[in-house]
């Protein structure tokens, strides 16, 4: 009887603290899934792997984003308290990113499981999905911060860049989905719209980025527990470079005869961006190792934003592979092969830590650790 009388007030606090950083494990799954279809260096064991982790992440988009829906409609109250945080609110870019990239997945791998064309289906209703919610995410997120009623002890976080690189990776996995595209016109709709994300998420990321910097150097680390997310610089970063890149390799497929200098004029740019924003990650890339490094010496504990582990290193895989392809430059492709094997180590670190974290309800029930 007491265990009968307890199983129904149980069972709904599981689902009382799945905010939408939950998510991020989608994203980092998914991307370990997509940067290693898409290695200069291939071989049989690690296509099977690839699309091992793309099932993982599509099954924990499934679970995840039915155990959210049962968040808001159990805890509503603790719904709405999240939604209202200044920090939390920033992750509600991580559902759209996370759509987006189990979309990528599909078309690059999900042909061996679900046969081409439920693949190219799936990849397209995850796309189309994916970047509504990303654009609605990039207006709504910085008008509720803009319109908020206390702006006090206000300094811009990391987090700040999750609601802004959404478009940019709609624009990267949209160059995936252009050949499946009639030729002409929708062809060019989806390019221009592409560019178009990529230049929202890029002039919005790069403000952000110059604001996060700033106070970073003026009002030092954020709490050792929130140190991860610095990594998070690096997503638009590398994000970027492989949309550039992507979508310079593809605008020959809409731009031909008289209009081919439009493809090649935009080839150059992507190989010119990814050298010049290659750069500064490096920096960026440096920068956050070191202060990393930093918070590892105060006791830094495990929490969900190891994940900012994952994503933004695969980016920059996924940057290094096209910008070495376009170049056809194997030191940059020996580049790409390199930080895979670190993405790996760190995926399978974070992800390892997580599912013990849930077993254990660390996770599951924070206020109670």
């Amino acid at each position: 009887m007491t265990v009968t009388a307890l199983t129904p007030a149980v069972r709904p606090r599981t689902f009382e603290h799945i905010t939408p950083n939950w998510f991020a494990a989608v994203m980092g799954t998914g991307i370990v899934a997509s940067a290693a279809s898409t290695l200069p260096v291939q071989f049989p064991a690690l296509h099977v792997f690839a699309v091992a982790a793309w099932v993982i992440a599509a099954t924990a988009l499934v679970v995840i984003g039915g155990a959210f829906a049962r968040h808001w409609i159990g805890h509503r109250d603790r719904a709405v308290e999240y939604a209202r945080h200044p920090v939390m609110v920033q992750f509600y870019g991580a559902p759209p990113m996370a759509m987006l990239t189990v979309g990528a997945g599909a078309g690059l791998l999900g042909a061996d499981v679900l046969g081409p064309t439920t693949a190219t289906t799936l990849f397209a209703g995850l796309w189309i999905a994916g970047t509504i919610a990303g654009l609605l995410t990039s207006v709504v997120v910085p008008y509720r911060m803009i319109t908020a009623s206390d702006h006090r002890d206000v300094a811009a976080l990391p987090a700040w860049l999750m609601p802004v690189v959404p478009p940019m990776v709609s624009a990267s996995t949209g160059a995936l989905l252009l050949p499946h595209l009639p030729e002409g016109q929708w062809r060019l709709a989806l390019l221009c719209a592409c560019y178009a994300m990529f230049g929202l998420s890029l002039i919005v990321g790069m403000i952000t980025l110059t604001l996060i910097y700033g106070r970073l150097l003026h009002g030092g680390l954020p709490p050792v527990d929130a140190a991860p997310t610095v990594w998070i610089t690096l997503g638009l970063i590398g994000q970027s470079i492989t949309a550039a890149n992507l979508l310079g390799t593809d605008a020959s497929m809409v731009f031909t005869g008289a209009q081919s200098s439009i493809a090649v004029g935009l080839h150059v740019f992507g190989i010119g961006y990814g050298l010049i924003m290659g750069g500064f990650g490096m920096l960026m890339f440096a920068l956050a190792t070191a202060l990393t490094v930093h918070a590892a010496r105060r006791n830094l504990g495990f929490s969900l934003t190891w994940w900012s582990f994952t994503f933004p290193i695969g980016t920059c895989v996924t940057g290094a592979t096209a910008l070495g392809h376009a170049l056809n430059f194997g030191a940059v492709q020996a580049l790409a092969v390199a930080l895979y094997v670190l993405l790996l180590a760190a995926w399978l670190t974070v992800a390892t830590r997580t599912v013990r974290g849930i077993r254990h309800g660390e996770l599951l029930h924070p206020d109670h650790r």
